[in-house]
């Protein structure tokens, strides 16, 4: 099945962009979900045995660290110990205490999330992130923050209630939780149901507490432009066409390399606009996630393995020594 895009979600893809993106939250809900993660991928992951820490976590919203060992176990591959392997009896135990599954960068794991995130991607001219949360009813995995991101929540099971909060009132503002006497202006006050999607822009505060059943979301983090990405646009900008040496040999090298560089940076300043360092940044950041590029299966690789077949490589001695006869008889003939 086709990922879906961003107007299976909110519809008309101009209105929204004119008058919510960056602006203000929105609830949707569209025909179709299409959500590629849900509970039972979640179960599919832990069945297969191999989903372990960091991409796995439990957290409170009162400030108690979950410690790994109370969700994960260890097991002994050759001889050798290895940690943080999920533990599905101790996650279900700390659900039902009231603690949250966070699982981190789904995308990196699971291939149809992997492949929604590069369509979103491509769409947005923008970097994704997926992130899944598991929530108890009642319960709540992290207190009122904010992400340095826009956010897309797809709810794919019971019921979750949701508190979005005023954006930042400072330019200077930073991403993480909030005083416990924040009282910026609520927005937003909705319960997802499943198939619904919330709209969260960048940077508004919002939090979450579980209304029914096993609450369970999708939360797809759309990376902006920040100072560091444009200091880093701005330095590879600076540096094109500027060949230096890396590691000058002597002072006289070292003054020679500093007016070089200066005098390029100056001249190289005199062409950049700021379109340009903002495009220049946009290009950088926006990375493709790794599921757009296709590596070869090993079922296709096995298939085309037979001498002669697509793909196929000689190899082993008989070559080689073809290949030495061959380099020895055309230096016989040149002597």
């Amino acid at each position: 099945m086709e990922s879906p895009t961003l107007a299976d979600w909110v519809g008309d893809v101009k209105s929204f962009t004119g008058s919510q993106w960056q602006r203000k939250p929105a609830v949707f809900t569209p025909q179709t979900l299409a959500s590629p993660f849900d509970l039972d991928e979640l179960d599919a992951a832990f069945d297969g045995g191999l989903l372990r820490t960091p991409y796995l976590e439990m957290v409170r919203s009162n400030k108690v660290t979950v410690p790994p060992d109370a969700y994960t176990t260890p097991r002994v591959v050759n001889g050798t110990t290895h940690h943080g392997f999920a533990d599905r009896a101790k996650v279900v135990a700390l659900l039902r205490a009231g603690a949250t599954l966070l699982l981190r960068c789904v995308d990196q794991w699971h291939r149809p999330t992997g492949d929604l995130l590069a369509r979103l991607s491509d769409e947005l001219d923008r970097r994704v992130e997926a992130f899944f949360f598991v929530t108890p009813a009642g319960g709540q995995g992290l207190a009122v923050h904010r992400d340095d991101a826009d956010v897309f929540v797809l709810q794919v099971a019971g019921r979750k209630t949701w508190y979005v909060h005023d954006a930042p009132t400072v330019a200077d503002w930073s991403p993480g939780e909030l005083p416990d006497d924040e009282h910026s202006p609520r927005l937003l006050h909705s319960v997802l149901e499943p198939g619904s999607v919330l709209y969260i822009p960048r940077g508004f505060a919002h939090r979450a507490v579980g209304a029914a059943g096993l609450s369970a979301h999708l939360s797809l983090t759309i990376r902006d432009i920040s100072l560091q990405d444009l200091r880093t646009a701005l330095e590879q900008r600076l540096s094109e066409g500027l060949d230096l040496p890396a590691r000058p040999l002597g002072e006289a090298a070292i003054a020679d390399a500093c007016a070089t560089l200066l005098s390029h940076v100056r001249a190289e300043l005199d062409t950049i606009e700021p379109a340009d360092l903002r495009l220049a940044t946009r290009a950088t950041q926006a990375r493709r996630p790794a599921a757009t590029t296709r590596a070869e299966t090993f079922a296709e690789t096995a298939r085309n393995w037979e001498p002669g077949g697509p793909g196929a490589r000689r190899t082993g001695v008989a070559s080689v020594s073809r290949t030495w006869r061959r380099l020895r008889d055309a230096a016989r003939a040149g002597g």
